[in-house]
């Protein structure tokens, strides 16, 4: 029997908070030296680069490379952070409607087994794509679009799925991590924890499915939750915005 896995709405639709930026230092107003702006101009530099930059929906006209702290941030919040919590509860949901593994049986018992192992498929996709990254020097973090438009901002979205910024200049590449990592989260499940009957080629397929959720996952950072142009903007949640250390004034136009 065919798996279903959860689609990209599903996860786009499950965010119910707002992740922010911090706020760029703004020079003293008025009539200044040329020692005291370049002064103001040092200080408000140092400011922004000792700021915490993390997910969700980081965006930087002047790119930012991120520290290997920030990095992990990013892969905790990719891993445990609300989009994975809520995700699964949905995946969960879909899979038990279609009874899917039918060995798993249903009631409370069937979902949580099928809550647990979404969870846990995306706790291997995200946990690969960090340690992979790390190696190959890859800045995998999500950079929200500073286009306008629907369109453009879906495309940013989907080309961020398999692309990452690398370098001091954050240039865009194709990304390895980003490609290996939901294959190697429905492989495991495949091989560890589902019915002996799954093998390779269902890992392979549930991959494939494992990849649109990873584009559910940029749509819902780029529209529903990650900065001052996603639907839920003004909503600040102050758990979330300290695990995130984001804030609703550190935010970037």
């Amino acid at each position: 029997m065919k798996m279903r896995h959860s689609i990209p709405a599903l996860c786009a639709l499950t965010a119910m908070f707002v992740g922010v930026l911090p706020a760029w230092g703004q020079s003293a107003a008025g009539a200044q030296t040329s020692t005291s702006s370049s002064t103001s101009q040092t200080t408000t530099t140092q400011t922004t680069d000792s700021t915490t930059h993390v997910q969700p929906g980081l965006t930087y006209s002047a790119y930012h490379k991120p520290t290997h702290t920030e990095k992990f941030e990013g892969y905790l919040f990719d891993a445990f952070g609300p989009y994975a919590i809520v995700g699964s509860l949905g995946a969960g949901a879909v899979h038990q409607a279609s009874n899917a593994p039918p060995e798993w049986g249903q009631g409370w018992e069937g979902y949580g087994r099928r809550v647990g192992s979404s969870y846990g498929i995306g706790i291997v996709t995200q946990t690969t794509r960090y340690v992979f990254s790390e190696i190959l020097r890859e800045d995998t973090l999500y950079y929200r679009c500073e286009c306008s438009g629907i369109f453009p901002r879906a495309k940013h979205a989907i080309i961020s799925t398999v692309t990452a910024r690398k370098g001091e200049d954050g240039h865009r590449v194709f990304s390895i991590p980003a490609i290996l990592a939901p294959y190697a989260g429905g492989e495991t499940a495949a091989l560890l924890w589902y019915p002996g009957r799954f093998g390779p080629k269902d890992g392979f397929r549930m991959g494939n499915y494992n990849l649109l959720d990873q584009v559910g996952m940029n749509l819902g950072l780029e529209f529903i939750w990650g900065g001052p142009h996603t639907l839920l903007s003004k909503v600040h949640v102050p758990i979330v915005s300290n695990a995130t250390g984001s804030h609703p004034t550190q935010d970037k136009p």
